[in-house]
C-alpha cells in the first residue's frame, strides 16, 4: 500500500470512529505547522494500526482508553472514550476499562478517567 492509499484507509477509519464532524473540523484546523502531524496520524494511527486485522475496534478503543487514562491524556480520553461508542462498546463497557485501570495505574488515574468519561458521555455521540 502506498502513502496515498494508506492515508484514504486511514481518514476512512478515522472518519468510522471519530466522526465526520470531529474529523472535519481537524482538517479545517490545519495549516502548514500542522499537516505533516494531521497526515501523520491519519496514515499511520489510522491507515496502518487501526486498520490492521488483528484486533478488532472495540478491543482497540478498549486498549487505547486505558493507556490514555494511564497517561492522564484527558483530552484525547474524552474523544476517545465517544470514539468507544461508535465502536461498539456501551458506556458499562467503558467504566470496566476504568475499573482495570485503577487497579493497574492506580486509582488517582482511574478517578480522573470516570470524570472526563462521565462529561464525554454526556455528550452527543457524534460530537467525538
Amino acid at each position: 500500500m502506498n502513502d496515498r492509499e494508506r492515508h484514504d484507509a486511514g481518514m476512512t477509519v478515522r472518519r468510522e470512529a471519530l466522526g465526520d464532524a470531529h474529523v472535519d473540523r481537524a482538517v479545517a484546523g490545519t495549516d502548514a505547522f500542522t499537516a505533516d502531524f494531521q497526515d501523520f496520524i491519519t496514515r499511520y494511527a489510522w491507515g496502518e494500526v487501526w486498520s490492521r486485522p488483528g484486533l478488532d475496534r472495540r478491543t482497540r478503543s478498549c486498549v487505547t482508553l486505558a493507556v490514555l487514562a494511564a497517561l492522564h491524556h484527558d483530552e484525547e480520553l474524552a474523544m476517545h472514550v465517544r470514539a468507544a461508542l461508535r465502536n461498539g462498546l456501551s458506556p458499562q463497557e467503558v467504566a470496566e476499562v476504568l475499573l482495570q485501570v485503577g487497579v493497574y495505574a492506580g486509582v488517582p488515574a482511574a478517578n480522573q478517567a470516570f470524570r472526563v468519561a462521565r462529561e464525554a458521555l454526556r455528550q452527543e455521540p457524534g460530537e467525538a
